[in-house]
């Protein structure tokens, strides 16, 4: 498996990363890298992560047999729009959003006809720190990535899609649409939305700065996805609001127990259910294959 030429459209961690690994695994014999920020494009060919310049998504995808939209998922249909005309039956076209509901609506209603090659993607893999600078050819290696296909994806490209993301070294699996969303409002998304509440809370308070010059390895390891960024954030959970919405009703259902236990001083009950939580956690184990030695 060879690709003559990828075309990316966003230039920053994931894109990045997806670039130096497809490189790295003699998978590709041309990038060619579009953003919206010259100085990222720039930047992006300085490091080697790209080899030639696009002035536009559209450009970026002329050429390729392989397409990569690495862009919030809010821009997924403006940029669906400025290349549709350039997809072929031929082409992989994947997105890496962590939404996957509203890309396929979008891909649906724009791409048409050649919605068949494009199968989005969802790798489970970042960084705290985004940008290009800050790429990496093992991203994805041990990481899952779901690929969530619908009716209309073509085997072909679905297959090429898996066999291109096992090659990096990750873990591929397949879900619908809505049971991703579902899955990840879950696992991901509440998570962080429960990280930039509590964070705003501590901060909001008048001795914040007192708090948080105490506070420890616990307060680090759970604020840690406080300092993700906030506009690929605030589009997640405004895209997946349904989904996030449940996962908070339940949330604050498990909360409220918790808090009648403590208020009640049922020391026996509030011990159960901390153990539970503790066994809960004590068995799992991040998901993905171990990087190849």
């Amino acid at each position: 498996m060879m690709f003559e030429q990828l075309g990316l459209i966003g230039c920053g961690l994931m894109g990045g990363s997806f670039a130096l690994a497809l490189k790295r695994a003699g998978l590709v014999k041309r990038v060619v890298g579009y953003s919206k920020s010259p100085s990222t494009v720039e930047r992006a060919k300085a490091l080697g992560v790209i080899d030639l310049e696009a002035s536009s998504a559209l450009l970026a995808v002329s050429g390729s047999d392989i397409v990569l939209l690495a862009v919030p998922v809010a821009a997924t249909e403006s940029t669906l729009k400025a290349i549709r005309h350039l997809i072929t039956p031929s082409m992989l076209v994947m997105d890496v959003g962590s939404t996957k509901g509203d890309v396929v609506d979008v891909a649906r209603q724009v791409l048409r006809d050649q919605v068949g090659s494009f199968v989005p993607a969802h790798p489970i893999a970042g960084k705290e720190s985004a940008g290009i600078d800050h790429a990496d050819a093992s991203l994805y290696a041990g990481r899952q990535v779901i690929l969530t296909p619908i009716e209309r994806t073509l085997t072909a490209q679905l297959q090429k899609a898996s066999a291109v993301w096992t090659a990096l070294g990750a873990q591929v699996l397949k879900m619908s649409p809505e049971a991703h969303d579902a899955t990840y409002a879950a696992v991901s998304h509440l998570p962080h939305l429960l990280a930039f509440a509590f964070m705003n809370s501590i901060a909001s308070q008048p001795k914040a700065g007192e708090l948080l010059s105490l506070a420890g390895p616990g307060f680090r390891d759970f604020t840690r996805i406080a300092a993700s960024d906030p506009r690929v954030w605030r589009d997640i959970l405004l895209a997946n609001r349904d989904e996030v919405a449940r996962q908070c009703a339940a949330f604050r259902a498990s909360l409220q127990v918790l808090e009648t236990q403590i208020a009640n001083g049922q020391a026996t009950e509030l011990e159960a259910a901390i153990a539970q939580a503790r066994d809960a956690r004590s068995g799992w184990q991040l998901p993905g294959v171990q990087p190849a030695t």
